[in-house]
């Protein structure tokens, strides 16, 4: 079926629905991460609320499954607004029960990783050998994305100076060629970065 406004109406009633057990989810995950690890918070606040959400999905579904088999006339006003709940409804008991806790469980991940770059960064405990590298290198990837992805992305073709210097092996569709380039330039420019750091690291215990 085409979008349609009563499509719309039945996205928004599904994304209410998901939202609010998402956030009763989390809520729950935090209650029991107080006296507890986040791992076993996560595992637990999704059990407990495994049931709840498997009803509100199971009735709705079950509940307008009537409306969604119909084939009256009066009926093919609501089929956008049935068939947008019942299938979104059933899609998003994955996303709240398996996406929402293992991006509970990447934020620690990402978080302690950007609470060990800021500690890294800070004047009082910043080491030139890893600073500095890390620095360049991050100036380099964000280089490389906006001659590579970014440059295809917004104009569908590298630029002429990349352009004229790819060998002729390298005939790839420009968006396949362009992020194959992006992640071997980026492990190029981290590994040089890597070891530069343990260079200067093994110079500084020389020294010592």
């Amino acid at each position: 079926l085409p979008l349609s406004m009563f499509s719309i109406v039945g996205l928004i009633g599904m994304s209410g629905i998901i939202i609010n057990d998402s956030i009763v989810l989390v809520t729950t995950i935090d209650g029991y991460a107080e006296d507890r690890g986040l791992i076993p918070a996560i595992i637990d606040g999704t059990a407990d609320r495994l049931r709840p959400v498997l009803l509100t999905t199971a009735t709705t579904v079950l509940g307008l499954t009537p409306l969604l088999f119909e084939s009256s006339q009066q009926a093919q006003f609501l089929k956008p607004t049935i068939i947008t709940l019942v299938y979104g409804l059933g899609f998003g008991m994955f996303l709240v029960l398996l996406v929402v806790p293992a991006l509970v469980a990447m934020q620690q991940d990402v978080g302690g990783q950007i609470r060990a770059l800021r500690r890294s960064l800070h004047p009082a405990r910043r080491n030139r050998g890893v600073f500095l590298p890390t620095v360049l290198a991050a100036f380099g990837i964000a280089a490389l994305f906006s001659a590579t992805l970014g440059a295809v992305a917004l104009t569908g073709q590298f630029p002429v100076v990349i352009e004229a210097r790819l060998p002729s092996a390298f005939d790839l569709p420009p968006m396949p060629a362009a992020f194959g380039l992006f992640v071997l330039g980026s492990a190029l420019l981290v590994l040089i970065a890597f070891l530069l750091g343990a260079f200067w690291q093994g110079l500084r215990r020389r020294d010592a």
